[in-house]
């Protein structure tokens, strides 16, 4: 039961009549027809215990999307239903804007009618997201007092992540069409596959020229040349503690699924093998085995619900699962932190196991507020800040430099910079024939 602010107006002028006859006589004048509306708006509103509640709507939708989730509400009973309802959601189904409004809603269903009532949800956060429960509130033909009920109705919407990297891969497809060979460009990389012979132009590199062919016709030959296909490249994510750091309004991690995103629609057009494997302590996601057209999908749907883990990862055992799902010679892109203390202590004693199999490459998000303090002058703080952000860019650097010593190719950039620099150090390595 739910009484209205109609039922406090009359209580607050009834107060005016007790004050002019005070007394029990002017009490109970007051309260007892105003128990007997009450009592008679209850009896007169429809049940909401007995209404038929189902879903329907949207299953999915990409972070910072829209997503309508549709009601369907059935008033069984004789009596019409006129009252609210409210579909709650966890907060991060909603806009902070939009949390009350946008789950009401009137409700006005004949007796032995349904009506559908539609919620639009603006997720703020990845993985699935459920509601909480359905409250409906049928009033009385008076308006000063209602029946009040919950319901569970389940609904489960996957928010995968937004893909915003997908901008640049136009221009990486572009620059994939001059390496294969589908335009006037033709290129050659140490290790690459031959193609086709073809006459000889000013310019093409004479160590090209077939001179067998050239022998056999009147023109000189020379080779075309096409980057390897059907190459494995494994992505790995570290989901530990390191992960969790905050670049601007997200944790680390969203950009590096960013990046992992691209260089995944990349390679599966450019004919190669892409898995994933997310990992901290325990294997979080898995995508292996997948064909070029269901790859992207399967792995924006497995990390979807990856969040980062607050504890510290585990170096061995995540070059052990690396090992143990790259058997042959792959690419293994390793997207962690390039911090000191976490690497120095524990990835760098791990990477010749991986190095001495595959060939590495390690990408990692750097912060634009480093930047930005490196800059700062004129003030005290200012001093203090750029000299940390000195400090700070002349430890990753010299990091970096003992990774390439160990054979790792380091890609580094903010997070709208991450994923093209990774496309692009990919695209060179197709290209040099190193994958």
């Amino acid at each position: 039961m739910a009484l209205t602010g109609r039922t406090a107006l009359v209580a607050a002028f009834g107060a005016l009549v007790v004050a002019a006859f005070p007394g029990w006589n002017g009490i109970l004048a007051v309260l007892g027809p105003l128990l007997l509306a009450v009592l008679y708006d209850l009896a007169r509103a429809a049940p909401v215990r007995a209404l038929g509640l189902t879903r329907d709507g949207d299953t999915t939708a990409r972070l910072g999307e829209e997503a309508a989730i549709v009601l369907t509400v059935t008033n069984p009973s004789s009596r019409r239903l006129r009252g609210e309802l409210r579909d709650a959601w966890p907060p991060s189904g909603w806009r902070p804007e939009a949390r009350y409004e946008g789950a009401r809603h009137g409700l006005d269903v004949p007796g032995g009618e349904r009506r559908r009532v539609t919620t639009v949800l603006t997720p703020v956060r990845r993985g699935d997201h459920r509601p909480v429960r359905v409250t409906v509130r049928a009033y009385g033909p008076l308006g000063l007092a209602a029946r009040q009920g919950s319901h569970d109705v389940p609904w489960t919407l996957r928010v995968l992540p937004p893909f915003t990297s997908r901008k640049h891969l136009p221009a990486k497809l572009a620059r994939l069409r001059e390496l294969d060979g589908r335009t006037t460009l033709l290129t050659r990389g140490e290790g690459t596959e031959f193609d086709s012979l073809r006459e000889y132009v000013p310019g093409d590199d004479v160590r090209s020229i077939d001179w067998r062919a050239t022998a056999r016709q009147t023109s000189v030959a020379v080779r075309t040349w096409r980057p390897e296909r059907d190459r494995h490249l494994l992505l790995v994510l570290d989901t530990g503690r390191t992960s969790a750091g905050r670049v601007g309004d997200a944790p680390r991690l969203d950009a590096s699924l960013d990046a992992a995103l691209l260089l995944t629609a990349l390679a599966s057009r450019a004919g190669d093998r892409v898995d994933l494997l997310a990992f901290d302590r325990t294997t979080r996601a898995s995508v292996r085995g997948r064909s070029a057209t269901d790859v992207l999908p399967s792995m924006v749907n497995a990390l979807a619900d990856v969040e980062p883990a607050l504890i510290e990862s585990d170096p061995g055992g995540m070059a052990t699962a690396a090992l143990a799902a790259a058997r042959n010679r792959s690419l293994i892109v390793l997207f962690t932190a390039l911090d000191a203390a976490p690497l120095e202590s524990g990835l760098l004693p791990v990477l010749p196991r991986l190095t001495h199999r595959h060939r590495v490459v390690l990408a990692a998000v750097s912060d634009p507020r480093v930047a930005e303090m490196g800059r700062a002058r004129g003030t005290v703080t200012g001093v203090y800040e750029a000299a940390a952000a000195a400090r700070y860019e002349a430890e990753r650097t010299r990091l970096a430099e003992r990774l390439t010593r160990l054979g790792v190719t380091v890609v580094e950039g903010t997070p709208d910079a991450l994923p093209p620099a990774l496309a692009d150090a990919y695209l060179a390595l197709k290209a040099s024939g190193r994958l």
